[in-house]
């Protein structure tokens, strides 16, 4: 495995990215994928006059053997040892973190129901491709797979940051957003947005291959498991538009309403929803079905189930399944742990962090119960 490092010269309609160097002697490598946020890299390597005009913030670090994920440096540190020598340690986030530049402007407002895909893809285009001041050169819009993005909604939303926005929605619906680099002409390259759903490989399911990670089957070096319900909201009171008892309000949860112990609620805020909008360049008030059915959108999305997060070292070197062959992240996978009876029929793989050092490869997973 080696590591790309390209410049990258953006232009108006494109990405002009041309390969600066190729390295195979760094001391350690975290390559950080998850699928409800931006992912992360770390390299960590010898300092030297070479190196520095290497690595350099702006740049884009890639990897000969993943073709999905890549990201830009975002900061270099310079450490130096009389001892261990000099290092530098260069991180950095994928190439999602470039929505993070923009924020959802101006309103965004879909009153009758329209699928998730193309409500993202709406927003993104109005924010990051559209306007010459406001475009991220080479972004394209890529493919949609998984029946979460085929879900509808009606919304509103204005001022949010786009990168986060996005991400909201991915763990509203269960799927996950990409930008990965795709050669276009000679050095020239676009960056593809994709919206995908993990699969499941769970033993719930009997379409795909099994998943197993089990102590007895020497797959699963070490498990810890954690689970959080202070968290939890369960229960949204939403309120919109207008003053004292004339506002505008409505409640929203998933399915039946909790009760008694059980019920967990919130406040939501949601007087930047306007009671009106725009049709055919004319301002014309929502009718107030579709704007209770805005506010519950706005609740839904600010609801939050209880924290559940398992984090493991898997076999990097086993055989018997390969990352990013037989399973991936955002998968759901069958996780178990003989020794305590502790059995977890199907959860979600969120991240995975890839370490490459002295000590050869390791995997640590973090799974979610669904």
């Amino acid at each position: 495995m080696q590591i790309e490092v390209y410049r990258m010269d953006a232009e108006a309609d494109s990405l002009t990215i041309t390969l600066e160097a190729v390295c195979d002697s760094f001391s350690s490598l975290l390559w950080d994928i998850e699928y409800y946020q931006c992912g992360c890299f770390e390299v960590y390597i010898a300092a030297n006059p070479e190196n520095l005009s290497i690595f350099q913030t702006g740049r884009i670090v890639g990897r000969d053997d993943d073709s999905q994920h890549f990201g830009i440096i975002d900061s270099v540190q310079i450490d130096t040892d009389a001892e261990n020598g000099d290092y530098l340690t260069v991180k950095g986030r994928f190439l999602m973190c470039l929505l993070e530049r923009r924020i959802i402007h101006p309103t965004y407002n879909v009153t009758a129901q329209k699928a998730y895909s193309e409500i993202v893809h709406d927003i993104v285009r109005q924010n990051t491709l559209l306007n010459d001041n406001r475009r991220i050169p080479g972004l394209s819009l890529g493919s949609v797979s998984g029946a979460c993005w085929e879900q509808t909604a009606t919304l509103q939303v204005s001022y949010e940051n786009l990168m986060e926005w996005v991400y909201t929605i991915c763990e509203k619906i269960g799927g996950s957003a990409n930008i990965r680099l795709v050669k276009d002409v000679g050095e020239t390259y676009k960056m593809v947005l994709d919206l995908a759903e993990g699969t499941d490989r769970s033993l719930l399911q009997e379409e795909n291959p099994h998943i197993i990670f089990s102590d007895a089957y020497s797959n699963l070096l070490s498990f810890s498991y954690a689970s959080d319900s202070a968290v939890t909201r369960n229960f949204a009171y939403i309120y919109g538009h207008g003053e004292g008892a004339e506002r505008k309000n409505t409640t929203y949860c998933v399915d039946t309403e909790p009760t008694y112990l059980d019920r967990y609620e919130l406040y939501v805020d949601a007087k930047d929803i306007s009671e009106e909008e725009q049709v055919e360049g004319e301002t014309v008030p929502i009718p107030e079905g579709q704007y209770i059915a805005l506010l519950k959108t706005r609740g839904s999305e600010k609801l939050v189930d209880p924290k559940t997060a398992s984090e493991s070292e898997i076999a990097a070197d086993s055989t018997q399944y390969v990352y990013n062959r037989d399973y991936f992240v955002g998968d759901y996978v069958t996780v178990e742990h003989k020794r305590f009876g502790m059995l977890q029929p199907k959860v979600q793989l969120i991240g995975m962090i890839e370490a490459f050092d002295q000590n050869g490869r390791s995997l640590t997973p973090t799974f979610r119960k669904e």
